[in-house]
C-alpha cells in the first residue's frame, strides 16, 4: 500500500503527496524537519507537517520572491535574507554579479544542515564567498543589530504559526525598515490569499503604514495548499514596474519561471482582494 504524506489545514482541508522514502527526519529545539522523496515533486522539505519546498516546483516560489525585488531595486550591493534555510533564495540572489554581500539570518541550524546535505540542487550556492549565514532569531536580530543599511531585504519565512508568528508583526516590519537603505526594496512571501486571506490583507495594511509603494504579486506554487500564493514588494523610492533592463535580461536568460511579462502580469490584483484593501 502506498505511503502518503498529508498536510492538514485547520482540520478543513488535506493536501498529500505519495512518498517513496524518507531521507531525513529530525526535531530541533524549534520544529520538526523532514525531507523525503516523491514521484511527482522529487525531494520535498516539510517543517512541522507543512510543505516548504520541493525540487520540482521550488523555482516558482524563489524566483518570485527574489527577482521582482532585485530587478527593480536602485541598488543591490547588500542583501539581507531572513529565513530561507533551504538555500533557494540565496541561490537566486547569487545570480546577480553586482551583489557584493549577502547576509542570511536563519533561526534553525538543522534546516540549513539538512538541506545542504539532502537538497543540494536547491541550495547550490552555500559556498559563494559573498554569503554569510548566522543562526539567530531574526525578530531579535533586526531590532538589535548595528548592521546595515541593506539595499534589499527579503523575508523568506514560514507561515505565521510557531517560530514564524513574529515575522508577520508590524514592529518587526518597522525594525526591518530601519535597516533598509533609502529607496531600497523590501519583499516577503505573504501567504495564500485564499487560505490565509486575513494574514495577506494584514501584510498589505501594515506595510502600507511604512512604505510609499506597496504591491502584492500573485502566482502558482503547486506544492502549497490551494496552489496559489502571494509575495509582497514595498519601497519608498523604487517602482515595481520599472526594471533594471540589463539585470532583467540576464536573469530571464536562465530562469525557469520569472520574466518581465510574468512579473507585470503577477501585479494584477483580483477584484475581491482589491475591494478588501479599499
Amino acid at each position: 500500500m502506498p505511503l502518503w504524506y498529508d498536510e492538514v489545514f485547520e482540520d478543513s482541508a488535506r493536501y498529500g503527496v505519495r512518498v517513496e522514502r524518507t531521507v531525513f527526519s529530525g526535531r530541533s529545539e524549534y520544529q520538526t524537519v523532514e525531507i523525503f522523496d516523491t514521484p511527482l515533486f522529487g525531494r520535498c522539505l516539510t517543517i512541522d507537517g507543512i510543505f516548504m519546498t520541493s525540487e520540482k516546483d521550488e523555482h516558482y516560489y524563489h524566483e518570485m520572491l527574489v527577482h521582482p525585488a532585485l530587478t527593480t531595486a536602485p541598488s543591490r550591493k547588500r542583501v539581507l535574507i531572513i529565513g530561507g534555510g533551504d538555500g533557494g533564495s540565496v541561490r537566486e540572489v547569487c545570480r546577480y554579479d553586482d551583489v557584493e554581500r549577502i547576509l542570511m539570518v536563519e533561526i534553525d541550524r538543522m534546516v540549513v544542515e539538512a538541506c545542504r546535505e539532502h537538497l543540494p540542487t536547491i541550495g547550490s550556492a552555500w559556498d559563494d564567498p559573498r554569503l554569510e549565514v548566522r543562526f539567530e532569531d531574526a525578530t531579535k536580530f533586526v531590532r538589535e543589530t548595528d548592521e546595515g543599511p541593506f539595499d534589499v531585504i527579503l523575508l523568506d519565512g514560514t507561515d505565521p504559526v510557531g517560530p514564524g508568528v513574529g515575522l508577520f508583526d508590524l514592529g518587526f516590519f518597522e525594525a526591518c525598515k530601519k535597516l533598509l537603505a533609502p529607496g531600497g526594496v523590501f519583499a516577503m512571501q505573504s501567504e495564500s490569499p485564499f487560505l490565509f486571506e486575513e494574514a495577506f490583507l494584514n501584510v498589505q495594511r501594515d506595510l502600507g503604514k511604512l512604505y510609499r509603494r506597496v504591491h502584492p504579486f500573485f502566482g502558482p506554487v503547486p506544492l502549497y495548499a490551494s496552489g496559489n500564493w502571494s509575495w509582497t514588494w514595498a519601497s519608498d523610492g523604487a517602482d515595481p514596474r520599472v526594471f533594471d533592463e540589463r539585470a532583467a535580461e540576464r536573469i530571464e536568460a536562465t530562469s525557469k519561471y520569472w520574466n518581465r511579462e510574468v512579473h507585470l502580469g503577477a501585479l494584477a490584483v483580483p477584484n475581491a482582494l482589491r475591494r478588501a484593501l479599499g
